[in-house]
């Protein structure tokens, strides 16, 4: 994740995302590493997913706990989806959280703050970003269950009851899947999930001047997927896709919208387009 996505707002200047950009952008295609006799695919997402990992690491030992903000700008967004409500027993018990890609902590501290009788179930798959949580000062081993998780190859049932959790946070964690296994990690989170319970998701939107630089620089793995400098890669989501993602994996679409902002580098005198995709959607209780 960027820092300058990291820092957006959770405000709007506008839902319309104009596609015609792409039509202005050269078509470029992406020659994968020597595979042998192994697929592409395969060879592509093993070697992807080693470099990730490996910069994640790095990029949390460096900066500790100290680049992303704490988004508190969840508690506004989606408040009632944490609160406990009228349900008596969620009253007395609180709700239950998956955070999948939880950083530094930059996403439950702030809950577990905002909402007293919240649990969070907290997993990453850099074990220097859960040092980092389980160092942090408000770290409490009560209201907290830290796991090393790659949710794209592990088993989450293996850590979290099924039919257990509440809601399921995927704060710019999606995008860094493989297009290929994104159904596959879906199909586990339901399986933890209550019937009815919510995945609120905010991530990468079609469009964003990321996205275009990354096209611009022939980095494009597959379609709306890219790999970065640093070796980590890059989904960016159009209402349409992601919204027929979970549909297939049987959840139904509560709410979608993209958004964007004019971010200005007054230093370099240009503007740009920052576009992110916020979405709700529910377990359909079959």
């Amino acid at each position: 994740m960027t820092a300058a996505m990291a820092m957006l707002p959770a405000l709007c200047c506008s839902s319309i995302v104009d596609r015609s950009i792409f039509s202005r952008l050269p078509a470029v295609r992406f020659e994968p590493l020597s595979c042998g006799k192994r697929g592409l695919d395969d060879v592509n997402e093993h070697y992807f997913s080693r470099k990730s990992l490996k910069y994640w690491d790095k990029f949390y030992k460096r900066h500790q706990n100290k680049f992303f903000k704490d988004r508190h700008y969840l508690e506004k967004d989606w408040g009632k989806y944490f609160s406990e409500g009228d349900d008596a027993a969620i009253s007395a018990n609180g709700k239950v959280l998956l955070e999948i890609g939880c950083g530094a902590g930059n996403t439950i501290f702030p809950l577990i703050a905002a909402y007293p009788k919240l649990f969070v179930h907290a997993c990453d798959f850099s074990k220097e970003a859960l040092t980092l949580v389980e160092e942090h000062p408000n770290f409490n081993g009560n209201r907290i269950n830290l796991f090393i998780c790659d949710v794209a190859n592990d088993e989450l049932c293996e850590k979290i009851l099924p039919s257990s959790v509440d809601i399921v946070t995927l704060i710019f964690m999606l995008s860094a899947v493989s297009p290929n296994k994104m159904p596959l990690v879906l199909q586990k989170l339901k399986k933890v999930l209550k019937p009815n319970g919510h995945i609120l998701v905010r991530d990468y939107a079609v469009g964003d001047s990321a996205q275009v630089k990354l096209e611009n620089r022939n980095q494009m793995i597959s379609n709306n997927f890219y790999f970065r400098g640093d070796g980590t890669c890059s989904f960016y989501f159009s209402e349409d896709f992601l919204s027929a993602l979970f549909v297939k994996a049987g959840f139904a679409t509560v709410d979608i919208n993209i958004y964007c902002r004019q971010v200005e580098n007054r230093f370099e005198n240009m503007t740009f387009q920052r576009r992110w995709i916020r979405a709700i959607f529910t377990k359909i209780d079959s």
